[in-house]
């Protein structure tokens, strides 16, 4: 009986280390979004394969698929990860202080994600599905200045200004902002991210700093031209 007894504590201890390592749903979800970032930052949408990634985290393709119904469903998990994240840190750089320091907040919170998340901004300026992709800059840039269009917006609205008109400044502070990034990551040897920023914020600003809440085109108002030099 005790020789039973023994084998059973035995089989027991074999049973749980074998399913120990075992990840839990929550974590192998994790797991797979990491590598998908990863593979998609590497490779691009569309030379990216659900063979790979399931490669990498070292599963079988239908745990992908339970997970995500395909790379397009991690591909967006991934996506909507990173977009949540970047608006999130400039919605909190645009809640306090004067004009300036929030311009300068908000250049500062997109670069530092440029900084500490590379992989997450090469997704998103990289590339996107080819039903997705828009104009010059990837759908996927489009996507985060309207969501930054609608912090501006209600910026815009407590400064008095037309709301209406905040996706134009959004998608103009992006657009330069992604740009400059996309050098500064790049560049052999770039610029601090604080000096970085600090140009950035001052080249908007002479423009934000008297701005009109109607401008009007310099050829259809020649004294606008004398007054502004």
């Amino acid at each position: 009986m005790r020789k039973l007894h023994l084998r059973s504590i035995l089989v027991n201890v074999k049973k749980k280390k074998k399913t120990g390592g075992r990840l839990s749903a929550a974590a192998r979800r994790e797991q797979l979004i990491k590598i998908g970032l990863g593979v998609f930052a590497e490779r691009g949408f569309e030379a990216t394969s659900v063979e790979e990634i399931a490669a990498r985290a070292g599963v079988s393709k239908p745990i992908l698929y339970d997970h995500f119904g395909g790379k397009e469903g991690l591909y967006d998990v991934v996506v909507n990860r990173e977009l949540e994240y970047i608006v999130g840190h400039i919605t909190a750089a645009v809640t306090s202080g004067s004009p300036r320091s929030r311009l300068e907040q908000a250049t500062m919170a997109y670069l530092t994600y440029v900084q500490e998340q590379p992989l997450g901004f090469t997704v998103l300026l990289r590339d996107a599905p080819r039903q997705k992709q828009s104009g010059v800059l990837p759908a996927l840039m489009h996507d985060l200045a309207d969501r930054v269009g609608d912090v501006f917006a209600e910026e815009f609205c407590k400064a008095g200004y037309d709301q209406e008109l905040a996706p134009v400044y959004a998608h103009a502070l992006v657009g330069m902002v992604a740009f400059v990034g996309q050098w500064w990551t790049e560049s052999p040897d770039p610029p601090s991210v604080e000096t970085v920023a600090s140009h950035i914020a001052a080249l908007a600003w002479r423009g934000l700093r008297h701005l009109p809440r109607h401008p009007d085109l310099l050829s259809k108002n020649p004294g606008a031209k004398i007054k502004d030099g």
